[in-house]
């Protein structure tokens, strides 16, 4: 019974942030809502690997295209890490919440709300969700992915 109010309380949370989800590229990769196709509101997202994994903003000067968005960079050295392995630094499920997408919805991830796992980078819509998805986040994955793979393109926010 307390899950069932916990997950109805996630939804209320959930709701008005999706009415101002940010645009996404062709790829699933959130882009900034000021307008353009910058991916991750412009975070460099090989920061969030590196040092303490606080995620700093990259500069249009270092950029790279991928899965139809353009990833900034803080640094060439950054941009050509991305470049050479984007799989290794680009966020699980497109930037989408991953606790929403082990729940089969798509729903925007927050760049400033992250968890590396196991390598990976993942996102959540706000900080309240990701309390809940800290609580099981093997559990939650293995019900993501096969979603997140299930999910047709024209699905998908932005698409």
């Amino acid at each position: 019974m307390k899950l069932k109010y916990l997950m109805i309380a996630a939804a209320v949370l959930v709701a008005p942030i999706a009415l101002t989800a940010p645009v996404q590229a062709d790829g699933g990769v959130f882009v900034g809502v000021e307008g353009g196709n910058v991916a991750l509101s412009g975070y460099d997202t090989v920061s969030y690997f590196q040092g303490e994994g606080t995620p700093v903003r990259g500069d249009a000067r270092f950029k790279v295209e991928h899965n139809g968005a353009e990833f900034h960079f803080s640094s060439q050295e950054n941009a050509d890490l991305f470049r050479e392995n984007p799989d290794a630094y680009a966020p699980q499920y497109g930037g989408h919440c991953a606790w929403a997408m082990s729940r089969g919805s798509l729903a925007p991830g927050d760049p400033l709300v992250y968890k590396i796992h196991d390598g990976k980078l993942y996102f959540n819509i706000n900080r309240n969700v990701q309390s809940i998805w800290l609580g099981d986040i093997d559990g939650f994955i293995a019900k993501a992915d096969p979603a997140w793979a299930n999910t047709p393109d024209g699905k998908r926010f932005g698409d």
